[in-house]
């Protein structure tokens, strides 16, 4: 597997704040890819994905407008593990193979892929240079999502447990940024790690073998 040019993973659990952390470095100059826009644009109405959706699952998985009907597709994959595995064959090579083309297409001082189940994938963590975690404690994802989501303790905590566990997103992790003090505590970390990816896209830095 070919290893693109400098590039960062970005990835954390839901509630974990990587739409603001991706923002932040965005406006440093980062160019970002964003896996979760681009599953978003393949179950559109007549998007790419929906033949094989509507194939594989039937016509019921499809909203009238022709959307994938996520609330049952949700309410499927999360109790039926095999049906999430088939969701995800046909969602995750599409996405993949569009968030390279569109980091490749990139004009920004490096390339950020936001990808909330990069490890959890399999194939991400080759294809980037850097892996960055964002994390908080979990209790505090779970009253933010309640509170974006409006959704029920129970069903913060099922996704959760579909994703893999803060010790493992860590133990996987480059650098990590901890967003659990709000945007005044993210910025010296962001700043601090956007001078070192420019450094490391630039080549005047050595890539260092541990987390820094």
């Amino acid at each position: 597997m070919t290893q693109l040019p400098f590039s960062v993973g970005l990835t954390g659990g839901i509630g974990s704040g990587k739409s603001t952390v991706a923002d932040m470095f965005a406006a440093r100059g980062a160019s970002i890819v964003d896996t979760d826009l681009i599953a978003h644009s393949m179950t559109a109405p007549n998007g790419p994905a929906m033949p094989a959706i509507i194939a594989e699952f039937g016509a019921e998985f499809a909203d009238a407008s022709g959307a994938m009907d996520r609330a049952r597709m949700r309410a499927l994959v999360f109790s039926d593990a095999g049906a999430k595995a088939r969701l995800e064959a046909i969602l995750h090579p599409r996405i993949r193979d569009a968030a390279l083309a569109a980091g490749a297409a990139a004009t920004g001082s490096y390339v950020i892929y936001a990808v909330p189940l990069l490890i959890e994938s399999g194939t991400w963590r080759a294809r980037v240079t850097r892996l960055l975690a964002v994390d908080c404690p979990e209790q505090v994802q779970i009253a933010r999502v309640m509170a974006r989501n409006n959704l029920p303790e129970t069903q913060v905590r099922a996704i959760m447990a579909a994703q893999v566990s803060r010790a493992e997103r860590l133990a996987a992790a480059d650098d990590v940024i901890v967003n659990n003090a709000g945007l005044e505590a993210l910025e010296p970390q962001i700043e601090r790690l956007h001078q070192l990816y420019l450094a490391f896209s630039r080549g005047t830095a050595i890539m260092p073998t541990q987390r820094l």
